[in-house]
């Protein structure tokens, strides 16, 4: 019984660590790297390259997460969408959280460092510097203009991926860093519409916070018509096909779909299930630049 009891005290306390490190965003972190570890190459990556990359790209966004969850641990605690985090709920403490985040970070940065190269270490530290420190500390409780401005880390992971197996920045990679720092605003603004009050109560000034609903939406109309532009530059470079275009185009359909519905007839439940869109529509497409990068023709 009690090493029963043991047990599952051990595995409720990974579990709280765990969450910290918001593992469904890394996921997209770590495939949008890889994706661009693979279109780096018109072979196989170097299986060193791929999977101490993919690790060490990992850990640092987990890190990053969890000093994320750290310093807004009290508006998160304001807030529905939050408030269950283990911070806020008092199941973690801050100075287990800033031990465990400078623990994880370090390894994912020696292993990038060590297994890797050092471009690849030097900019997944600046893309962790850009997300907790730039970005939740300065931009987030001081401009609506946040996201935006603090898109540019989000948007690092294929450029990430690409240094990791080349140890240089291709215009390519830059393309594709566009392609995620487009995505950024309609993703997140999406989501600042459903959870407005929210973020008022926190005091964060978000987008619908602070100019309101209809210019948010007229926003996130814009910025998708931006995204759809810049998800067909990959093809107009050379760098993808006709696979790739197709599935551009009718996913550039969908999302414009969602943002012209939420702009003539605004619901919070439509700007959830838009928000939700947006991140298949962000596997899909490069999943769709990794399918096409493959094929024969």
């Amino acid at each position: 019984m009690a090493i029963s009891l043991s047990w599952q005290h051990a595995r409720s306390r990974f579990n709280q660590f765990y969450q910290l490190c918001k593992p469904r965003v890394v996921s997209l972190i770590v495939f949008t790297a890889v994706t661009g570890m693979f279109l780096a190459t018109p072979g196989m990556v170097p299986l060193q390259a791929l999977l101490a990359g993919a690790l060490g790209i990992a850990l640092v966004a987990g890190a990053a997460a969890a000093v994320n969850c750290l310093v807004e641990q009290k508006t998160d605690a304001l807030m529905v969408r939050t408030r269950g985090r283990p911070l806020p709920r008092g199941r973690i403490t801050s100075l287990q959280t800033l031990i465990f985040a400078g623990m994880v970070g370090g390894v994912g940065v020696s292993i990038l460092y060590h297994f890797v190269n050092a471009l690849t270490m030097w900019l997944t530290l600046g893309t962790f510097v850009g997300y907790a420190i730039i970005y939740t500390v300065v931009l987030k409780p001081l401009t609506p203009q946040n996201i935006v401005i603090g898109g540019a880390s989000g948007a690092m992971p294929p450029v990430l991926g690409w240094a990791a197996v080349t140890g240089e920045i291709a215009p390519e990679a830059l393309l594709l860093f566009l392609i995620v720092f487009a995505w950024t605003p309609p993703h997140f603004w999406s989501l600042a519409l459903d959870r407005t009050d929210d973020y008022a109560r926190a005091g964060l000034p978000m987008l619908p916070v602070t100019h309101g609903r209809e210019y948010t939406v007229l926003n996130v109309l814009l910025y998708t018509v931006i995204l759809v532009a810049c998800s067909l530059f990959p093809f107009a470079c050379g760098m993808s096909g006709r696979a790739y275009l197709a599935a551009a185009l009718a996913l550039g359909a969908m999302f414009m779909h969602y943002a012209v519905r939420l702009h003539r007839r605004y619901s919070d439940a439509l700007a959830r299930r838009t928000f939700c869109f947006s991140i298949i529509y962000l596997w899909a497409l490069f999943a769709a630049l990794l399918v096409d990068h493959y094929l024969p023709f």
